[in-house]
């Protein structure tokens, strides 16, 4: 068959913006591909189903990639020594993750066959950001294959810029924008919130996910026609998975009978989960050799699960004990470590985040080189998750996608609340280490990072508290309840994790997922309006334990002096090498103490931990800087007696102004007197004053007299 006959060729409204969509032209082994392309941004997608289940598991594998390459924006990677991708970005995995969490509620839970979803964007323009078209594209990838997928879903990027809402920014109007959100629906329900904001109120951000979910209606139109045009049904092997699934659960659920609920009912959690895991093990022992481990202990799983979501849907009973709307105990303590710039610790219940604020100089920014952007970055919050926050075993790697997604959504959270750089030029680094995790530490680490940059005298505009909100519905989710403060258990039982972050006047960021195939806005609303009473209650314990930032900062953070210098002259100031700049780092005290960063516009900011040799060095630095002024006095000490070459006269004499400076003092300006030996007046090494008579910038000389100063003070 000739190719032009396999390809499908479709067109859509991107809210405003030609999309075009072809099938069958790349990819074709893989079950479903689609090559989205939106202004000059090109996004290709595939998804591949694996045949059989996968053994051994008792979850669903699905594997979602999403692949930047520099060649899609015209780039080289600046790297020196590997020119070849390696592993993505933190903002590629962060889109990573806003593609994977609306596509994964939407399978069901007992399939466990290998999903493989790869999205690769193989044209960038700088404007229309792969986010959106990405998440598009996966869905239509997956209405092509076998897979159960109850698609389609979309994305869609809402902006508030000058107070208006507006529909999918392109990049360069979105920083000026005071709402970046970003959600993933179906036609009635909304899978996915990712959102940073400036403040802005609980009903402006309601309308923004309302607008969204209006707007992405034509996308999920055109994937429909696109799944007809190429569709599969589902595996017979797949129905009869799900039916040997019923079969054990129901003999698993006879067989414990009313052990777990009474379980279940025990407020304390050591207690608790001994009943549990004791019933598990006469589950597994009774049906051993009759089914699979993995299919047993999934469905013991939910049976627990089901009796947790029972219990609280229709008599109010949590497995701590606690209201629906009640907050666990809240513990806060700061300046816990003695040489840090900045600590503290904040426990809600089980969940324990500690929380360090590191200050740096200007030139401890992180260099960001990626495809969309060169550039750097002075504020990072990073989150560690160590397997003995939940009492396992486990090795330790690098950052996981987990703990990313995590660390960017507290730096997101207070970023709106930070000093600029021209008020704090500071770069800024926060650690939080989850010590204790029994759910919300995302947000433990937010309410943690906000008391630790005030611990450590930056001056943010206003504290920043965050909550975790969960939820339990009935099948249809006609009935349901909200859950403040979201803890383990019910995260694992429930349905949603929406985490919202603000101060006492708005929200600053958002993050929602959920395990069911979305939320209606009666349910956004819902968490919203109990998330606001919770989130003002955090905000008042984070000021009962410290009102504002320190007045000064630790004695062992960097001192950061400013001054400006002509910036035609930065050059000189560095040096051949960087031989001036690094010596007056060396006379200073060393790296170990001293830094001395440059702006292109002349700002020069020396970050010293030793106050003394910071001020040495800027005084070094506006000595070597010096603009020289007619009519300006200045003292320096004469280097030499200049002779003309050819006669061997005495002309004139030589001073110094700076180190790299000097003008010459001519023979009729040394005194009012007729001068006939200039060493009877002066020698080399004497210090003498002087007026600047005339500079010449382009000979680049400097004519002084010091019979001039004598005159002036004989007029005064």
């Amino acid at each position: 068959m000739d190719l032009s006959e396999k390809v499908r060729s479709f067109e859509a409204d991107f809210f405003g913006e030609k999309m075009t969509i072809e099938v069958g032209k790349m990819a074709e082994q893989a079950d479903g591909s689609v090559m989205v392309r939106v202004g000059d941004t090109v996004v290709l997608a595939t998804a591949v189903v694996a045949e059989q289940p996968r053994e051994g598991v008792d979850f669903f594998p699905l594997l979602v990639d999403y692949e930047e390459r520099f060649y899609a924006a015209g780039k080289i990677s600046g790297s020196r020594f590997i020119k070849r991708e390696g592993r993505p970005s933190e903002q590629a995995i962060l889109t990573c993750r806003l593609i994977d969490r609306p596509l994964r509620p939407l399978f069901p839970k007992s399939f466990r066959n290998d999903i493989q979803v790869v999205i690769t964007v193989l044209s960038y323009d700088g404007e229309n950001d792969p986010d959106m078209i990405s998440i598009f594209a996966a869905s239509a990838a997956l209405l092509q294959t076998t897979a159960p997928f109850v698609g389609p879903i979309a994305g869609c990027r809402v902006g508030l810029i000058d107070g208006q809402l507006i529909v999918n920014p392109k990049n360069s109007k979105l920083k000026d924008s005071d709402l970046d959100l970003t959600i993933a629906a179906t036609n009635d329900r909304v899978m996915m919130i990712e959102t940073s904001a400036k403040e802005i109120s609980e009903e402006k951000i309601i309308e923004a996910i309302a607008l969204a979910q209006k707007s992405i209606i034509p996308l999920l139109d055109i994937q429909k026609k696109i799944a007809e045009a190429k569709k599969k049904i589902v595996a017979e092997e797949i129905r009869e998975e799900q039916d040997i699934f019923e079969e054990i659960h129901a003999k698993v659920k006879d067989y414990v009978g009313e052990n777990i609920a009474v379980a279940m009912r025990e407020v304390n959690r050591e207690l608790r989960e001994q009943q549990i895991s004791e019933f598990e093990t006469e589950v597994l022992k009774n049906f051993e050799g009759a089914y699979k481990q993995t299919d047993l202990k999934s469905a013991f799983g939910q049976l627990v699960e089901k009796e947790i979501r029972r219990l609280i849907l229709d008599e109010d009973i949590r497995p701590d004990g606690r209201g629906i709307r009640e907050i666990r105990p809240i513990s806060i303590e700061v300046s816990l470590l003695p040489r840090t710039h900045g600590s503290a610790l904040f426990t809600r219940g089980q969940t324990q985040a500690l929380t360090v604020a590191t200050l740096g100089s200007p030139g401890m920014e992180q260099m960001i080189d990626t495809m969309e952007e060169d550039t750097t970055k002075r504020f990072m919050h990073h989150y560690n998750f160590p397997p003995f926050s939940t009492g396992e075993v486990s090795p330790i790697r690098g950052a996981s996608r987990r703990e990313i997604g995590h660390g960017y959504l507290a730096e997101k959270a207070l970023a709106p609340m930070l000093p600029s750089k021209e008020e704090f030029p500071y770069t800024i680094r926060l650690v939080s280490e989850i010590l204790s995790s029994n759910g919300s530490s995302s947000m433990a680490a937010t309410c943690g990072s906000t008391l630790a940059l005030m611990d450590a005298g930056v001056p943010i505009k206003k504290p920043v508290a965050g909550v975790a909100m969960g939820l339990v519905t009935n099948q249809d989710a006609s009935k349901f309840k909200v859950l403040t403060d979201l803890q383990g258990l019910e995260d694992f039982a429930g349905d949603m994790d929406f985490k919202i972050a603000g101060t006492d006047q708005g929200i600053t960021a958002i993050q929602m997922d959920t395990k069911i195939h979305g939320l209606t806005m009666e349910i956004i609303k819902q968490t919203f309006s109990d998330g606001k009473e919770a989130r003002l209650t955090i905000y008042n314990k984070i000021k009962e334990a410290i009102d504002a930032p320190r007045e000064s900062l630790s004695i062992y953070a960097p001192r950061i002096e400013t001054i400006k210098i002509n910036s035609e002259r930065i050059g000189e100031l560095i040096g051949p090498g960087g031989k001036n700049i690094n010596k007056i780092i060396a006379d200073c005290g060393g790296k170990e103490v001293m830094a001395i960063d440059i702006d292109e516009d002349g700002t020069v900011m020396v970050s010293s931990t030793d106050q003394e040799m910071g001020t040495k060095a800027i005084n070094t630095i506006k000595m070597l800087m010096r603009e020289v002024k007619v009519g300006e006095v200045i003292s320096g000490k004469i280097l030499e007696i200049k002779k003309d070459r050819m006669t061997g006269k005495e002309i004139g004499a030589i001073m110094e102004i700076t180190p790299k400076v000097d003008g010459m003092i001519h023979i009729s300006q040394i005194s009012d007197q007729r001068v006939e030996k200039i060493e009877d007046y002066v020698k080399p090494g004497d210090i003498v004053t002087a007026r600047v008579m005339e500079v010449d910038k382009e000979k680049g000389r400097i004519s002084l007299s010091m019979k001039a100063v004598g005159e002036q003070k004989a007029e005064n």
